[in-house]
């Protein structure tokens, strides 16, 4: 039986601004499984990013509890927190946050340098083996300015996967790319996927959510709809109807 990663419970987040009280969350309960690769949707307004805040450890529910692979984040404080995040989730968000005269390889070793037992070569090899699986083995020693669009959010994507997360936690990864490299991420999205990796990725776009196995769609800060998705859209199809192109 697969793993629970995420498990939400009657989730509530309000924020008091001056004598008026913000209910942002209203009430969530959903959970979310190894290996399942699941779209957040929702207009703006909707909680989408009060509740990605949770989800990434980012912030704490007002009531309600969320467990991170079997930890309850309320009982944590900000130092647990932090290390919570660092061992347990890959971000990836629309901006790249890639160091602009550092190299592909270096930019993905930076979360490896909290873990103070891991050796040099331990993080090295670490690195290396993340940019394989996003394939840019040809590209460690380039920088961002040397990298196109979708190269850089592949950078950063390994840099997600190097600290062997047990969730990655994407953030409109696709929103600064183009509709071709938007199908490229997202056939790495499903490879991932594919290899057992727990996927959740936020997204406004219908077609980019067509690609999951699962869609939870927020409205007004409750859960709309939570639907599966048992035809997912293949990546790699939709990129087969496009012009050939050297940047993958």
């Amino acid at each position: 039986m697969a793993n629970k990663i995420l498990e939400l419970h009657e989730l509530k987040r309000e924020f008091v601004m001056g004598e008026m009280t913000v209910k942002a969350l209203k009430g969530l309960s959903f959970e979310i499984t190894s290996g399942e690769f699941v779209t957040i949707m929702g207009s703006s307004g909707s909680g989408k990013t009060t509740l990605l805040n949770i989800l990434g450890c980012l912030d704490k529910p007002t009531e309600g509890s969320y467990f991170l692979d079997g930890i309850d984040i309320k009982t944590l404080n900000s130092d647990e927190l932090a290390g919570l995040r660092n061992k347990k989730i890959g971000f990836v968000f629309q901006a790249y946050n890639l160091l602009p005269r550092t190299n592909a390889l270096e930019n993905v070793e930076l979360p490896l340098f909290y873990n103070k037992d891991m050796t040099a070569e331990e993080r090295k090899e670490r690195a290396i083996k993340a940019l394989d699986a996003v394939k840019l083995s040809d590209r460690f020693d380039h920088t961002p300015n040397q990298l196109s669009g979708g190269q850089q959010q592949r950078v950063a994507i390994a840099r997600a996967l190097v600290n062997e997360p047990v969730m990655i936690l994407a953030d409109e990864a696709t929103g600064n790319l183009d509709t071709r490299t938007a199908y490229e991420i997202m056939a790495l999205m499903q490879e991932l996927n594919s290899q057992g990796k727990t996927i959740v990725f936020v997204t406004h776009e219908p077609d980019i959510a067509a690609f999951s196995s699962r869609t939870i769609m927020l409205k007004d800060g409750k859960l709309l709809k939570d639907n599966i998705n048992k035809n997912p859209r293949s990546a790699k199809e939709a990129l087969a109807t496009f012009p050939e192109s050297d940047d993958y």
